[in-house]
């Protein structure tokens, strides 16, 4: 895996991979940018509006975590329904009968507010059942066949359940034929952002010889939730020692939003920070990227390169990370 030495700073832009296209964040706007199916560039430029402007309390250390996830989980949810627009089924299929329910009882903007939360609600409980309720319950059943297994053997089955589990989650994605080209725009998301912060120009060929692996990755992030969420049962089961697998699911899902905001903070420290400490403490989340991450073709680095442009603060410096 390449290093990229040559960082001049650190920015607090970031991304997400889209169907054909890139959501680029900045400090003051986010713009989406996507190919359509004539090969043209269609750019959606919005201006950010935090809530933590609003309600201050919640841009506090280990609050702003939970807040953060969240917003990341809505405004992604709804580029990719943006994205999606441009690349129509092929064939129209047959209205369901939920649709036509929908189509009845909502407006469109109503609509797609409710498809919108539909979306995040599943798409948080899936990861929270894949990667915290599901090891949890594995192994409560596993060691029912073994009465007297020791408090700390159980939290290191549950530990290395939840890694295996997200790590063939992360294979079984990498293998889909349709989410290649968005890990390939995933790349591509990761090089430009390494150029910018190199100070480069912003040029296909510059950001061709970036590496394609990030430490502000969102699978990196997921890998660090793991990790931490294992940590922090590890304690709580050790003080509190447990055995029930359903009251184990409750405490950890009680504990979530503390981990989710242990790991906001922890990352926000690795982006700031190049040394052997953060290179060691983040070289499991890179290696992640593996799989989450393909080598993009010119035309993805193009729209990656023109999302970011149009996200660039005024303001010199004021991405500063």
């Amino acid at each position: 895996m390449a290093e990229n030495k040559s960082c001049a700073f650190r920015t607090s832009i970031g991304g997400q991979a889209l169907i054909e296209g890139i959501l680029m964040r900045g400090p003051e706007k986010q713009a989406i940018v996507v190919r359509d199916q004539e090969g043209n560039l269609v750019e959606k430029v919005e201006e950010l509006r935090l809530i933590k402007d609003r309600y201050p309390i919640l841009g506090l250390p280990l609050i702003r975590g939970t807040v953060n996830f969240l917003s990341s989980m809505v405004n992604g949810v709804k580029a990719l329904m943006y994205s999606a627009d441009f690349f129509p089924e092929e064939e129209a299929a047959k209205p369901s009968k939920l649709d036509l329910w929908l189509e009845k009882h909502f407006k469109d903007e109503k609509l797609e507010k409710a498809l919108i939360a539909l979306a995040v609600v599943l798409g948080v409980g899936m990861s929270v059942f894949l990667f915290l309720v599901l090891p949890t319950l594995l192994t409560g059943a596993i060691l029912h066949f073994f009465p007297n297994f020791p408090l700390w053997g159980r939290n290191v089955v549950e530990g290395l359940l939840k890694i295996v589990i997200f790590m063939c989650y992360l294979i079984f994605c990498s293998k889909q034929k349709d989410i290649y080209r968005v890990f390939q725009y995933h790349g591509a998301e990761h090089k430009t952002i390494f150029c910018y912060e190199a100070g480069l120009p912003l040029t296909v060929e510059n950001v061709r010889i970036q590496p394609r692996h990030h430490p502000r990755c969102g699978t990196s992030f997921l890998f660090v939730v793991i990790f931490v969420s294992i940590l922090v049962s590890s304690v709580v089961f050790g003080i509190w020692p447990m055995t029930n697998a359903w009251l184990r699911t409750l405490v950890h899902l009680a504990l979530l939003p503390l981990v989710v905001g242990i790991t906001y903070e922890f990352n926000r420290w690795v982006g700031r920070h190049d040394n052997a400490l953060t290179r060691f403490l983040s070289a499991p989340g890179m290696w992640m990227q593996n799989f989450t991450t393909n080598e993009p073709e010119d035309g993805m680095i193009e729209v990656a390169i023109r999302s970011i442009e149009l996200v660039l603060p005024d303001q010199k410096g004021k991405d500063q990370w």
